[in-house]
């Protein structure tokens, strides 16, 4: 009898330890999961334009078309960041064309400042159209004290937007910026 209670005991220590080892290597893929999902989420907005994100392209690689739109611009900084920006004047282009504005930006702090600008497009799935082939935001900006500065944008917006039904009634884009202290801080 007592070898029966020992097999059975044996048994349930063998089942726990593996509902344990089952539930441990569940944490860590959730933890591991956890940190992937940053860069993965990036890496389907990119590819998707989900979310209002731009396209990186090098020129127009499709030509003009016909139809215009007209391209907003906005910026928003951080209460942390002693920075003013000024948008872009809103332009109207036809679509495929390659287009130049500047954002103007100041640092009103008596330190230099080094910032950051993260971008979304509206409507979102307008996003996928929208290509800058040089932008101010894809590093991060130092400006000295009391220093202005243009920050450059050159995009263009995909002729293949003409072909997407549900934007054909879209005659307006709007990029909006948000400006941040970097988290290298001073440089």
């Amino acid at each position: 009898m007592a070898d029966i209670l020992h097999t059975i005991a044996d048994q349930q220590g063998r089942r726990n330890r593996r509902v344990g080892a089952s539930f441990g290597l569940f944490a860590l893929a959730m933890v591991g999961l956890a940190f992937a999902s940053v860069p993965l989420y990036q890496l389907f907005c990119q590819v998707t334009g989900f979310g209002g994100t731009t396209q990186v392209a090098t020129e127009s690689p499709k030509g003009v078309i016909a139809r215009e739109m007209k391209v907003r611009f906005d910026a928003t900084v951080a209460n942390d960041l002693p920075w003013t920006v000024k948008p872009a004047a809103a332009i109207t282009d036809n679509i495929g064309a390659v287009d130049t504005v500047n954002y103007i930006a100041t640092n009103y702090s008596d330190k230099p400042i080094t910032g950051q600008a993260i971008f979304n497009v509206s409507p979102e799935n307008a996003g996928v159209y929208f290509n800058k082939i040089e932008c101010f935001c894809f590093t991060e900006q130092t400006l000295q004290p009391g220093e202005t500065v243009e920050m450059p944008i050159v995009f263009f917006v995909d002729p293949e937007l003409d072909q997407n039904r549900e934007l054909n009634t879209i005659k307006e884009i709007t990029l909006s910026y948000t400006f941040y202290a970097s988290d290298n801080g001073e440089s």
